[in-house]
């Protein structure tokens, strides 16, 4: 039964790519869709509960005026069926209702809609470009997606449970007291009216306190997982006190904001409770002058009082219901920040799948300045071939890497066309685009998962046999056989812990090759793809690279000019822009940059040469 409740929305199905709305309410409708029909059950059977328990008092106040109106020995017979009913209501119909509502509370809901709101969150995350994340703390952006799912669900939650649960209550309390007579419902309503007041006062107040006190939590979880991720250079630099202090000064704006809500916290405790006061002297004396003047009985007195002591208990809870509604609503207002951000690296909806058929790469007039107007790339025309190893040149910033990304479509080129047999990157999805590039960086870093799934990540569908072949051949099989975890586990299944920190820079490179190897992509991509390696393991892997690179098309970015010097094409890049092309021996015959940067070379270094 559970089971069949908890599959009656699947939160992990299909839904629309379009950008999140940036306004609470709209963003809560895109959710709310495959919920909608049994939210309609959920609000009926809701509203049924609360009449029956807005009833069972009334009816107590009958059972007590039968009990003055009989004896013992007669009330059997004359109400004996009556209560016989009541008695078969209570024990049947009532945890029926009060069942049905909480499985499709529990189960339906609350079950589904936090991870259907963290799911929808996470994967439109994923498709947003390198520079969102280079802008981002993990941290903040991981707290943020866990926050929203928790407040969409349980602000939903408490929608249903406390405000239409309390509105459906109130109304079949004020039309029974109406009933008994007009001048008990007079105080209830009036009640009701200072109390909606009161709590939208308080919970407006409370929504944007709400929304600076998860801003400056995300602050604190994004420090402290900066510091966690960067340990090692924390460590090295010994900067730890520098470090409390940065961490400190988030914590401490943190516990500002924490009492700023706390404070309206306690307002509304003292607020409440004289309202509740007023409505308990409200509803007492009219009942008391009533039944003096004979118009009302007994139990009806105590029915009514029964309801304002019950409505007594249940505001503090309501307005407890509420002020956590606000407070949610901060919290998605904050997580908005991030997760209502269009994508700035977009496919078309009808874009095909990139078809590579030689693997000819062609740069028309690339522009990319970052939007600043200067650096990047200026106007950069480049033609390679299907099947031409080329090497790429030029000092820090000359635009190396810019011109790696843009191909990789990290990002858009602001002008110009980047072809891959023909075919505009920009009109193709970026998938199929990336599937058709194997590249090795310079600082690559592995998941947080087992070696094996590491190097599978290349291609998922490959085989034992071939995943150990790819793995040898980047001569990492020796090292990965004497792995062994804390919890155990051994070789291709010990962890590598988070960015593959459990190996040195050396074995996390050559697990990098692995991945490119049995990824076997036809156009290959290497940014100093050897420099974690010692002298001797690089060597074998620069062998293994230039069999790899047999029948691809290969840009290698290097700043050791050795490491390049065999490639069929050398391009040179200064500010921007190609300002040299060719051999290695016609380049240096040119006596130009080249042969400039050749012949400062230190220890086959390229002098002053740093990241690019």
């Amino acid at each position: 039964m559970y089971k069949k409740f908890e599959n009656l929305v699947d939160p992990f199905a299909p839904a629309s790519t379009a950008t999140p709305p940036a306004t609470l309410w709209a963003y809560l409708k895109t959710h709310y869709g495959p919920f909608r029909k049994w939210m309609i059950v959920l609000a009926v059977t809701g509203m049924v509960v609360a009449l029956i328990e807005t009833g069972l008092i009334f009816y107590s106040g009958r059972v007590i005026d039968l009990l003055g109106a009989n004896s013992p020995d007669t009330l059997m017979v004359n109400h004996g069926t009556e209560l016989l009913l009541a008695g078969l209501f209570v024990l049947t119909v009532r945890p029926m209702a009060i069942g049905l509502n909480h499985l499709l509370m529990e189960q339906m809901l609350a079950s589904n809609m936090q991870e259907q709101v963290r799911w929808r969150a996470h994967k439109h995350l994923l498709g947003q470009s390198t520079g969102f994340f280079q802008n981002e703390f993990a941290g903040r952006l991981s707290n943020r997606v866990m926050q929203l799912g928790e407040a969409v669900e349980d602000g939903t939650y408490m929608a249903f449970e406390g405000v239409w649960y309390a509105i459906t209550y109130v109304l079949g309390a004020a039309i029974i007291l109406a009933g008994v007579s007009p001048i008990l419902a007079l105080p209830l309503l009036a009640w009701v009216a200072v109390y909606a007041g009161y709590t939208v006062y308080i919970a407006r107040r409370v929504g944007a306190a709400s929304e600076k006190w998860s801003d400056a939590r995300s602050t604190v979880t994004a420090r402290v997982v900066d510091a966690y991720s960067n340990i090692e250079t924390i460590k090295l630099f010994a900067d730890e006190g520098a470090e409390e202090r940065y961490v400190l000064s988030a914590m401490r704006r943190l516990r500002l904001r924490f009492q700023r809500f706390l404070r309206l916290m306690t307002e509304l405790s003292f607020g409440l409770n004289i309202i509740n006061g007023l409505l308990i002297l409200g509803m007492l004396v009219p009942a008391i002058l009533l039944w003096q003047a004979g118009r009302v009985s007994v139990g009806e007195v105590a029915a009514a009082m029964a309801l304002t002591v019950r409505l007594n208990g249940m505001s503090g809870w309501i307005m407890w219901v509420i002020i956590r509604m606000f407070e949610h609503g901060g919290v998605i207002r904050e997580g908005l920040r991030s997760v209502a951000v269009a994508h700035d690296v977009v496919d078309a909806d009808d874009a095909p799948k990139l078809k590579v058929r030689a693997a000819e790469i062609e740069f028309r007039d690339v522009t990319h300045h970052y939007g600043k107007g200067h650096g990047g790339l200026n106007g950069v025309s480049l033609h390679i071939p299907a099947g031409q190893r080329v090497g790429l040149v030029g000092r820090s910033g000359a635009g190396k890497s810019s011109l790696v990304n843009l191909l990789l479509r990290f990002r858009d080129a602001e002008a110009g066309q980047i072809l891959i047999d023909g075919q505009d990157v920009s009109t193709v999805r970026q998938t199929s685009l990336r599937q058709a590039i194997g590249m090795v960086s310079q600082d690559s870093s592995l998941l947080h998962r087992s070696i094996r799934a590491n190097i599978l990540y290349g291609r998922p569908q490959a085989s034992e046999a071939q995943m150990l072949a790819a793995a040898k051949r980047a001569e990492a099989h020796g090292f990965i056989c004497d792995l062994k975890d804390r919890d155990g586990r051994a070789g291709y299944d010990a962890q590598v812990g988070e960015r593959g920190v459990k190996l040195s820079g050396g074995q996390r490179q050559r697990v990098s090759i692995a991945r490119v190897i049995l990824k076997d992509a036809p156009i290959l991509v290497l940014d100093e793809a050897t420099s974690a390696l010692d002298s001797e393991v690089e060597a074998a892997i620069q062998d293994t690279l230039f069999g790899l690179m047999e029948g691809k098309t290969v840009i290698a970015i290097a700043h050791r000019l050795s490491t390049i010097a065999q490639m069929d094409r050398i391009v040179v890049m200064d500010e921007g822009r190609v300002v040299e092309d060719g051999s290695h021996d016609a380049l240096l015959a040119q006596r130009g940059v080249y042969a400039a940067l050749w012949a400062r070379q230190s220890g086959g270094f390229l002098g002053g040469e740093g990241a690019d």
